[in-house]
């Protein structure tokens, strides 16, 4: 585990969660109108989830977490970030709909969550969230920790072999990857993604945005995904890849076929950007 890293993340997503929602108009507004961020993708995924204890991790500023709890999960998030968590709370207070946060370290979280033999129906993380996380062995172990028998957990993440390619669609990073790879720190992709990650109302909000902290990146294959779920003793129940990404224009050129699913130019052969899995625990 590298939790100094994790540390220097904290910082850089406080600075760049700013940033981010600085794009998003009256978001409270949105959610008390009946908004939801979540797409089908998750929900198709998650299934049900009405009356039943929803994890959250690496949940940013809760907006996926409020459409959730809208659906009738009681649900917990728990991000890295003080100026998410901090945010998510408001939001939950402005909007009338409750969840709770938890402000921790992921791995630091799950030690505290298993000692206190906290248990949940559900689990769920989704899009850009383990590059965060230096060791995937102790994520799935923390994951398979807190479910209860025949919980399940449901992941929703850009695919790692789009991650070879650079913002002009050229081959850049390797795939088998085992160490971080230091970073400028965490970008605006919310402004660079236009409407794609802006359901609601949007306003111009931080222009130029720049990171004063640096962050750092832990690639993971789908394999590795996989094979650490299994290792931490859940079942694979479903998994599935998608042509497109949602919400993300992450590369040049991309293009928006409906429902803000965003896919690369038309002179490019289709490849995978996107993939879900379900597992669950015994």
């Amino acid at each position: 585990m590298r939790l100094d890293l994790h540390e220097a993340n904290r910082l850089s997503w406080n600075a760049a969660t700013v940033a981010h929602n600085s794009h998003k108009a009256d978001q409270a507004a949105f959610f008390r109108e009946g908004g939801s961020t979540l797409f089908p993708e998750e929900r198709d995924l998650l299934g049900e989830v009405a009356g039943l204890s929803l994890l959250h991790l690496q949940c940013n500023s809760g907006q996926d977490s409020l459409s959730l709890a809208r659906l009738g999960a009681e649900v917990t998030g728990v991000d890295i970030s003080d100026e998410a968590i901090g945010f998510a709370r408001r939001l939950s207070v402005e909007s009338g709909i409750w969840a709770q946060f938890e402000r921790e370290d992921l791995f630091t979280w799950f030690e505290q969550a298993a000692s206190s033999r906290r248990l949940f129906d559900r689990v769920f993380t989704s899009y850009g969230t383990i590059c965060w996380l230096s060791d995937l062995d102790v994520w799935a172990r923390g994951i398979a920790s807190v479910l209860q028998s025949r919980g399940r957990f449901t992941f929703m993440e850009f695919h790692p072999f789009a991650m070879v390619f650079d913002e002009k669609w050229q081959p850049h990073h390797d795939y088998f990857n085992t160490a971080p790879i230091e970073e400028g720190g965490v970008g605006d992709y919310v402004a660079e993604s236009e409407d794609g990650l802006i359901p609601g109302d949007k306003s111009a909000g931080i222009v130029g945005f720049r990171n004063p902290h640096r962050s750092y990146e832990f690639y993971w294959g789908v394999g590795e995904v996989v094979s650490a779920l299994i290792g931490a003793g859940l079942t694979l129940e479903k998994m599935v890849e998608f042509p497109y990404a949602n919400g993300w224009r992450g590369f040049e050129g991309m293009r928006d076929i409906g429902g803000r699913r965003m896919v690369p130019p038309a002179n490019m052969p289709s490849i995978p950007l996107m993939y879900g899995l379900v597992a669950v625990k015994p």
